[in-house]
């Protein structure tokens, strides 16, 4: 997963909120946020099936791939699919409070 992209992302998104005149609608975060989840998803599928390619080719036989190659692959994937996971549990957590809330 791509940490370091998305930490430079998210400190654009900062600095743009700082220095913009006129405070963000909730529609324009709610896109903003939902490009960004869009993106990460997009990538954790891009590492899984890199991993499942790599442990294809080194099944049958391909001598360009190692099996510290194929382990690294899919430990990166299997690091990615946890932090989504993670995010999607504390994004349910924090729904749940919400309708929780008193009104």
């Amino acid at each position: 997963m791509k940490v370091n992209g998305l930490q430079a992302e998210m400190q654009a998104m900062r600095l743009d909120a700082q220095n913009s005149s006129s405070p963000a609608t909730a529609q324009q975060v709610s896109a903003d946020f939902g490009n960004l989840l869009s993106d990460a998803l997009k990538t954790v599928n891009h590492l899984q099936g890199q991993s499942s390619e790599l442990a294809t080719r080194f099944d049958q036989g391909d001598r360009s791939v190692s099996l510290s190659d194929v382990m690294i692959a899919r430990n990166k994937s299997s690091v990615a699919f946890e932090a989504t996971v993670q995010v999607r549990n504390k994004m349910v957590q924090a729904y749940k409070e919400l309708m929780n809330m008193p009104v």
